[in-house]
């Protein structure tokens, strides 16, 4: 029973509890990056490309199976078990990762600013406190023993 009531306790801590929302969100984020990517970046690149489908970009590395009838795209050549290089489908992934990163740089660095606490603003520098007492006391003292030797 030891076991189980540890497990308990070590599962529903405050980070395990943000780590499972922030993987949650993070997938259906990436998800949703994956489409702009997808169908919105990558169909322009393509464009300006020469292609219409920008993952269909692949060098076959092997020959198709001799009963093989089916179309020439990375999809079904994939399927009818044909070694390719996708170097297209690399780069839209590779896209995808740095508008990711992107995305992902520009929240953490709105988190931080919004996080830096008021004082920590850059402003004028304060003015110096005043001495205390004790202070101007013993310098008055140092200077006034100063003069009796001079």
């Amino acid at each position: 029973m030891g076991f189980l009531t540890e497990f308990r306790e070590f599962a529903v801590k405050g980070n395990v509890m943000d780590l499972a929302v922030g993987v949650i969100i993070g997938g259906a984020f990436g998800k949703i990056v994956d489409s702009v990517v997808k169908d919105l970046i990558m169909p322009l690149v393509g464009k300006v490309v020469g292609g219409l489908d920008f993952s269909n970009y692949f060098i076959v590395l092997g020959s198709p199976p001799a009963n093989y009838t089916g179309p020439m795209t990375h999809e079904a050549l994939t399927k009818a078990g044909v070694p390719l290089f996708a170097y297209g489908s690399f780069l839209t992934v590779l896209l995808n990762f740095i508008i990711l990163a992107f995305i992902i740089f520009l929240m953490i660095k709105q988190v931080n600013r919004l996080k830096r606490a008021p004082a920590e603003t850059p402003t004028a520098p304060a003015a110096p406190a005043p001495e205390p007492a004790d202070v101007q006391l013993l310098r008055e003292i140092r200077d006034a023993l100063i003069r009796d030797k001079a």
